[in-house]
Formats: structure tokens, C-alpha cells, sequence
């Protein structure tokens, strides 16, 4: 089956000359029965953007291979060089906006508390809404606890060709950064306010972003040193509060909320997240987290509740796997879907 593919996948010619197996883009092809799997890794983020435009017809072409009956392939952008950036040191004074100029709109995804499912939801509104058409950034801004590089499948570090400038990564047909690529995964990031604010500062002003319709923030939880920052200094369009129907979770939704507000930031929605779980064997419906509650809640605060996400399997092994769930079929990819369908229809993208 390994042959089969790998002779398949040099009928796809690339751009600027070869294909992928003679370009050696193949990564980690992992093949388990029925199933496969691997990345294709690209030498620059402009080919894995052509790379992610083909990766469907490629997906289809191997599964008419006799025997094959799932597929999944990631797209990644390979940097060799590591950027040469003090990540982290204390800022200097801007009396400008750190709004990138080619970024459209700065939407940040934002919780109350941890543990709510904020950057799942980040992640895959990205990919959802890439799928539309639209060209979208992802922006890491979780400083202490990044994790879009393990849930986007990337983990090269971002190269610098001048040790200012910053080339972003690509996955999903979305462009992204993380702190988690710059820093060794393994140890804690232990900063003080003032970092945590250069960093977020380097992030939006010395990438290269290009044009986006939107830059997706996956913020901390909580009200802190990153929230006001963005705030005060990116411009912010506005923000979409994250919560379960929880009750614990609503109290914290709603300093979050205030925050924004006393901040002067536009409150786009309300995300409910984990609302229902549906057993796969019987179908059976069972509200974990509670029923209703960020509804209520929206409504008691005026503000719209743009969806409601499942709690299921396929959403925590789509975020294991580094493919979001929302590039799948099924209930969770349908209700993404639907709630990036609402953001292009309400202006909010």
C-alpha cells in the first residue's frame, strides 16, 4: 500500500518544477490498514498555500487506491533558518497602534477561564472559515500555554531572513504564529507583564502577515496583561466570548465580558461550547456541562449567541492529530460550518 501511494503522489507536479516525491515534501506517511496519513511539507509558505489548494484532489486521488478508504494529509510551510529575536524582552514605547496595515480586522477569541474549549474553537473558526474563502490569520496569543501549533500540526520554527521581520507558518489553508514555536516546548514560560507585552507586540507587528480579511486571537483566559494590551494597542474590530453552560464558567464569562466593554471593545457574541453530548452507540443526548446556560446568559447581557458546539470524541482527537476537526464531516465540523457561515453573513468577516 506504502508503494501504492508513494507512486501515486508523483503524478502531482509542483509549480516551480518536480513533484512531491522528487521535491521530498512527504513527512511521517503513516499507513494502518485502510487508513493513511501524512504531512507535506513545503520549502515556503507561498507553495504549501498551493499545496493546501490541491490537497483535496490529492485525498481523492488516493482513495480510489483498491484498499484505502481514509486519508488525511496536513500541509505545513518548512523554515530552516530560526528567527534571531529577543522573544519576550520588554517592550518599547509605541505611541502607534501595533496593528498590522494589510490585516483587515483583529478578532480576539476570548474565555473567562481556562479549560472551556477557547483555543479548539479558535482553530477550527480559522480553518472553517479559510474553507469559505477568506483569508485568515491565527495568532497564538496564549503566551503561558500556547497549543494552535499542536492543534494546526505544525512544529517548524518561523524563519527571519534579517533577525527583524518574521515569516509566518501556513496550515489549513490559514496563516499562523504561535509563541509556542519560538520557545522549547518543553520548559515553562516564565515572564513577567512587561514581556508577555513584547511579545505580543513582536507577534502582530513583525510578522508578515500579508492580506487578511481577519486575524483570529486565540487570547489567555482570564483579564489580564495580554487582553489590555490588544485592546489599547491592536485596534481590536472586537471579541467572541467562549463558555460552557456551566455556571462556574458563566461567572468568569462575564468578567470577560465586562472587560471588554470598560475597554471600549465591540462584543461580536457569545460561543457555547461542549453544550450536548450525543452517546455514539445510542444516541442518547446528555447535557454534561448544563443546558441553555450561555443563551441566557447572552440574553441577560444583550449580547448575540453566535452557535453552539458538541462535545464529542472527534473534536478531541482532531486536536491530537493536528487536524481540526472542522476539515472532517460530522456534527462538529457542521456546527463550525454554520457559525463561520453566520460571521460572513452578519459582516462580523
Amino acid at each position: 500500500m506504502r508503494d501504492k501511494i508513494l507512486a501515486l503522489l508523483e503524478n502531482f507536479e509542483l509549480e516551480g518544477g518536480g513533484n512531491i516525491i522528487s521535491q521530498d515534501l512527504i513527512r511521517a506517511l503513516n499507513v494502518d490498514g485502510s487508513k493513511a496519513s501524512f504531512v507535506l511539507e513545503a520549502p515556503s509558505p507561498d507553495v504549501a498555500k498551493s499545496l493546501e489548494s490541491k490537497r483535496l484532489k490529492i485525498r481523492d486521488k488516493l482513495l480510489q487506491i483498491d484498499g484505502l478508504d481514509e486519508v488525511s494529509i496536513i500541509v505545513t510551510a518548512h523554515s530552516k533558518e530560526p528567527p534571531n529575536l529577543k522573544i519576550g524582552k520588554h517592550p518599547e514605547p509605541q505611541e502607534t497602534t501595533i496593528k498590522p496595515q494589510s490585516v483587515s480586522k483583529i478578532i480576539a477569541i476570548a474565555s473567562g477561564k481556562g479549560g472551556v474549549g477557547k483555543s479548539t474553537v479558535s482553530s477550527n473558526l480559522a480553518v472553517a472559515l479559510a474553507n469559505k474563502g477568506k483569508k485568515i490569520g491565527l495568532l497564538d496569543a496564549d503566551i503561558y500555554g500556547p497549543s494552535q501549533p499542536r492543534m494546526m500540526g505544525v512544529s517548524e520554527r518561523p524563519r527571519s531572513p534579517d533577525g527583524k521581520r518574521i515569516i509566518p507558518l501556513y496550515a489549513h489553508g490559514v496563516t499562523m504564529m504561535s509563541i509556542g514555536l519560538m520557545v522549547d516546548p518543553n520548559k515553562a514560560v516564565v515572564w513577567r507583564g512587561p514581556m508577555l507585552m513584547g511579545a505580543l507586540q513582536q507577534m502582530l507587528s513583525q510578522v508578515e502577515w500579508g492580506d487578511l480579511d481577519a486575524l483570529i486571537v486565540d487570547l489567555p483566559p482570564g483579564t489580564g496583561d495580554v487582553q489590555l494590551t490588544l485592546c489599547q494597542k491592536a485596534e481590536l474590530s472586537g471579541a467572541i466570548i467562549v463558555s460552557t453552560p456551566q455556571d462556574v464558567a458563566l461567572l468568569d464569562a462575564r468578567k470577560a465580558i465586562d472587560m471588554f466593554k470598560r475597554l471600549k471593545t465591540p462584543i461580536f457574541g457569545m460561543i457555547e461550547n461542549m453544550s450536548n453530548f450525543v452517546c455514539p452507540n445510542c444516541s442518547h443526548e446528555t447535557p454534561i456541562f448544563g443546558n441553555g446556560g450561555v443563551l441566557m446568559e447572552a440574553q441577560k447581557l444583550q449580547v448575540p449567541l453566535l452557535g453552539t458546539l458538541p462535545i464529542d470524541l472527534d473534536t478531541r482527537l482532531a486536536c491530537d492529530s493536528g487536524e481540526p476537526v472542522a476539515l472532517r464531516e460530522g456534527p462538529g465540523a457542521t456546527a463550525y460550518n454554520k457559525i463561520a457561515d453566520g460571521f460572513i453573513k452578519s459582516g462580523i468577516i
